[in-house]
């Protein structure tokens, strides 16, 4: 009789199970269903996380921070579910918000976008040289012989009126007896000057005639004497050799007056007009300024510099300049121009374009896309992009240059920064800093090994699946899919490479 009401209560038992289980599976599904249309049901790009209430702007799997997705899943790149980024954490359009004390420890400093009148100058170098336009030949116009050389040898100073060269003309003999033969003998002036102009036709100086006149003897030497103050820059003859008329003995190049050849970017080349000033400085004597205007533009582009030369003259009387002279030089505006000017090391260049990290008035930074213009010193002309008064970033901003920095880089800075500051002094920095945990060997390649492993709780990691690089193709030669084992890796430039493997439990 005790047994019928203990055989009726076990199928009881089981249906109520059975209707408990149904009930759970529905609940579930019902709660999972709601979750994801609470999430879809604000509308794509104002997506509100049912659990948080915030808003999600997208979800993203933390190893890749680049890739965006528009609703929650697991990640296509690792073994773990994707994450929300929310807009009042700054992934959006409005920047980033970075902490004042992570601000204090990485250096970053600002500075204010300003206008001002400047002129629109720039720095270039030059060089010295002779000018050309104040140089003088020697020649002779008749032939003979060099009877005495004075100078020397070339790029030798010389003063005016210094003697060049003796030179001894056989062919003036014979003229000159003629004329005095005639004034002796008592001719008439027609003859007396009708020798005078052969005389002056066979390139006698009027000198040299009116010598004759005076002292009744004839001269067969001449000495060519320096036209002015300088440097024989040329020197083609030598003692005893025979000159011809119309050959160049020497030439004099003057050092009262120099060329300045100023090497212009090609960048700036459309800038340059004759008439803007010119600032150069000797670093021999930085005190002395030499001032000028350019004069002309060389026409053509140097093929090995890329740069367009500019030449002016300088006034050097006081001969402290010599030509190949390197100079700094300070080229000038004819007027000022009011232009938008920040510090250059606030401007990030990549190559493609040019960033500026600004500070907006609720403290977060954002990147702006600039065009520059002109450098002005250690400043740089912002031509579009920013606005007169507005905060930029001048030092620190490359880490807040993109979108990848802004939400992969610091946030484990401002973890670094919080481990650093409860850390010893002997503590090894975060470069060196390893990490540990457990797992199963996946696949094993020459380049790296997979695990499915464990949390890893210091770097925010619950457990997944992925790969990690082996320090070298032949490490960890034991380890085989299939085992469960123990391992220790660390950040690398390259991603997260192994620097132990040891198998645990029974394979041990």
């Amino acid at each position: 009789m005790t047994q019928k009401p203990l055989v009726r209560a076990i199928p009881a038992v089981f249906a109520a199970a059975a209707l408990l289980g149904t009930g759970y599976f529905a609940g579930t599904r019902h709660a999972s269903t709601s979750g994801e249309n609470a999430v879809a049901a604000s509308g794509s790009g104002n997506l509100i996380d049912p659990k948080t209430g915030r808003k999600v702007l997208y979800w993203h799997d933390p190893m890749v921070p680049n890739q965006h997705f528009d609703k929650p899943g697991k990640s296509p790149f690792m073994d773990m579910q994707l994450e929300p980024v929310y807009a009042d954490e700054g992934g959006g359009s409005t920047g980033i918000a970075i902490n004042p004390g992570l601000q204090q420890n990485l250096g970053i400093r600002y500075a204010t976008v300003r206008r001002e009148e400047t002129t629109e100058g720039f720095d270039a170098v030059g060089t010295t040289q002779f000018d050309e336009s104040h140089a003088d030949v020697v020649q002779t116009r008749v032939t003979g012989y060099i009877d005495r050389l004075y100078a020397s040898a070339p790029m030798q100073r010389i003063a005016k009126g210094a003697p060049i060269a003796s030179l001894f003309v056989p062919d003036w003999l014979a003229p000159q007896e003629e004329y005095l033969a005639l004034k002796h003998g008592g001719m008439d002036n027609s003859l007396l000057e009708a020798s005078r102009a052969r005389m002056r036709a066979l390139s006698i100086p009027d000198g040299v005639i009116a010598s004759l006149d005076r002292t009744g003897k004839a001269q067969t030497h001449i000495v060519l004497a320096s036209p002015e103050t300088g440097v024989v820059s040329e020197l083609n003859v030598r003692d005893g050799a025979q000159v011809t008329p119309g050959q160049t003995l020497a030439k004099v190049a003057g050092l009262s007056k120099l060329w300045l050849i100023v090497e212009i970017p090609e960048s700036l080349a459309l800038s340059v007009q004759p008439g803007m000033s010119v600032d150069a400085t000797f670093s021999g004597d930085p005190a002395q300024h030499f001032k000028g205007q350019i004069r002309e533009i060389l026409p053509g582009i140097s093929a090995t510099s890329r740069t367009l030369q500019a030449r002016l003259e300088i006034d050097n009387a006081a001969l402290r300049l010599t030509p190949g002279m390197l100079m700094r030089v300070r080229v000038g505006a004819q007027k000022p121009v009011s232009r938008l000017l920040v510090p250059s090391e606030a401007v990030i260049t990549t190559g493609k374009r040019s960033v500026v990290i600004v500070r907006k008035p609720d403290g977060r930074l954002q990147p702006a896309d600039v065009t520059l213009g002109n450098d002005a010193g250690n400043e740089t002309e912002v031509i579009s992009g920013l606005s007169d008064g507005e905060t930029v970033v001048a030092s620190g901003q490359f880490l807040i240059d993109s979108e990848a920095s802004l939400k992969s880089v610091l946030p484990r800075l401002e973890g670094a920064a919080g481990a650093s500051a409860a850390m010893p002094a002997s503590t090894p920095s975060a470069a060196a800093q390893t990490y540990e945990t457990t797992g199963k060997v996946e696949k094993v390649s020459a380049d790296d090994i997979t695990f499915s492993h464990q949390p890893v709780p210091a770097l925010g990691w619950g457990a997944m699946t992925m790969s990690f690089n082996k320090p070298a193709p032949n490490a960890f030669p034991g380890v085989k899919p299939g085992q469960t084992v123990h391992f220790v890796f660390r950040q690398s430039d390259d991603g997260y490479q192994l620097t132990k493997v040891e198998p645990v439990g029974d394979a041990k």
